[in-house]
């Protein structure tokens, strides 16, 4: 299992940045008053409210910013304002050394996958879970984030779909937006999936996109060998005019048809309004059986 940071307690200093796309500071207003109900410390980064075209500011600020809180021992999660784009255009310009040191947590999802991905490259757990701006989504998932922080176990139940393979499987952690996950390999920040439980996610991409990366998944002898995959939401997938013939759960079950691991659909984890905190690189279990699945975590 991967070492995680500090947990957090009451009093601890938290960061807000965007290290991405561009948004309005009056979004994370309510994410805000979340944060600090739960005895946290707010600090506002000065890339959240700014804008260069689509991104949050320019790439010197945006990499300068997230390295300030990366450095700075008083500060115990770095929390992504949003997602969008721009995260893998920082992380080889950061300097991790004093992270090792004194590590924190990073959370956020969809593009912050790649950022999630490269902390577990390192060695450290990071955090899957809602960002500021989506706190105003879904009060399970705001307490979700919570109880992940703040270092509680958790035990997730969710139904049983007729796609799903069964079975069991034990091990860490691993995974976040597909695209993201197919974007980093051959990176620095890739990763053996062997052994490990993938959970995967991703929005507005045509099912045709969706097999070929799975298709790169598997060439990379990414899909062989894992303890589990848990599917979340694959929300609003296209079809071209020539449909491709298959949805997700057609492409998923395709590309590990040869595989002995529990695979289990309609996990709340994604871009929809449930997106469930997962501490990433963290040993879990998975049980999935017709009447059900669970995802838990282990005292």
């Amino acid at each position: 299992m991967l070492t995680a940071p500090p947990y957090l307690k009451k009093g601890d200093k938290i960061a807000i940045t965007a290290p991405a796309s561009k948004l309005d500071r009056k979004s994370i207003e309510i994410g805000i008053e979340i944060l600090q109900s739960w005895g946290l410390e707010v600090i506002i980064g000065n890339t959240v409210g700014r804008k260069f075209h689509d991104f949050s500011d320019i790439l010197e600020n945006r990499t300068s910013e997230f390295q300030s809180f990366l450095d700075d021992s008083t500060v115990k999660l770095i929390l992504s304002a949003r997602g969008g784009y721009g995260c893998s255009k920082i992380i080889d310009d950061l300097n991790f050394d004093k992270f090792k040191v004194s590590p924190k947590w990073i959370c956020g999802f969809s593009d912050l996958t790649a950022m999630l991905l490269h902390v577990n490259s390192l060695g450290f757990q990071s955090l899957h879970g809602v960002m500021a701006k989506t706190m105003t989504y879904h009060q399970a998932s705001n307490e979700s984030l919570r109880a992940a922080l703040f270092g509680e176990m958790y035990l997730y139940a969710f139904d049983s779909s007729a796609s799903n393979k069964l079975g069991e499987g034990q091990g860490e952690a691993i995974g976040g937006n597909l695209a993201l996950m197919v974007h980093s390999i051959g990176s620095k920040s890739d990763i053996n999936y062997d052994g490990k439980i993938l959970f995967l996610e991703d929005i507005s991409e045509y099912y045709y996109n969706l097999d070929r990366m799975l298709v790169q998944l598997k060439r990379a002898c990414k899909l062989q060998y894992l303890a589990g995959l848990v599917v979340g939401d694959f929300s609003d997938c296209k079809d071209n005019d020539e449909p491709f013939g298959k949805k997700i759960e057609e492409i998923i079950l395709e590309h590990t048809s040869d595989s002995y691991y529990p695979v289990a659909f309609g996990f709340g984890f994604g871009h929809e309004s449930k997106n469930l905190a997962i501490r990433m690189g963290e040993e879990l279990y998975l049980d999935v059986k017709s009447s059900g699945s669970i995802i838990k975590s282990f005292e």
